[in-house]
């Protein structure tokens, strides 16, 4: 399967590299979103930042997420997909290099974005199982210790 057939019908959500942490968050939570790719003011992809990276380079330094630019967290080698690479591309790429979020990219420009589970949701799509929670599980007796 080609990602151009798994690219869902959501916009892509952006964020500039002058934005702000709290920006980003903001954008993260109001989208439901994991990570933002970051444009620069011609539209052409420099970085993402996603929900880790802030823990990591922001929250564990305890720096302001008011005054921190997304430009001092991002991560700028992003790994990308174009239209034409096969969901195994995707992720293969994910798995080696350890991300779950793969920018598709045209002429430098955003087209898409893929997660880990939207691919996961293709490979499942015919897979069917009940759901079991801890609460049914069936308890032991103990037995006597002899």
């Amino acid at each position: 399967m080609k990602i151009k057939e798994l690219l869902k019908n959501r916009p892509v959500i952006t964020i500039g590299p002058d934005d702000t942490i709290s920006a980003a968050v903001q954008k993260l939570v109001e989208h439901n979103r994991g990570s933002l790719p970051v444009i620069d003011s011609k539209g052409d992809l420099v970085g993402i930042i996603t929900e880790r990276d802030i823990v990591r380079k922001c929250f564990a330094h305890s720096e302001s997420c008011d005054n921190t630019k997304v430009r001092n967290v991002m991560t700028k080698e992003v790994v990308i997909g174009t239209l034409e690479d096969d969901a195994d591309y995707a992720v293969m790429a994910m798995k080696e290099k350890r991300i779950r979020h793969l920018p598709i990219v045209e002429n430098k420009k955003v087209v898409g974005m893929v997660s880990m589970r939207d691919l996961l949701d293709v490979q499942l799509a015919n897979c069917k199982v009940e759901v079991r929670y801890s609460q049914l599980l069936p308890r032991r007796t103990q037995r006597p210790i002899v």
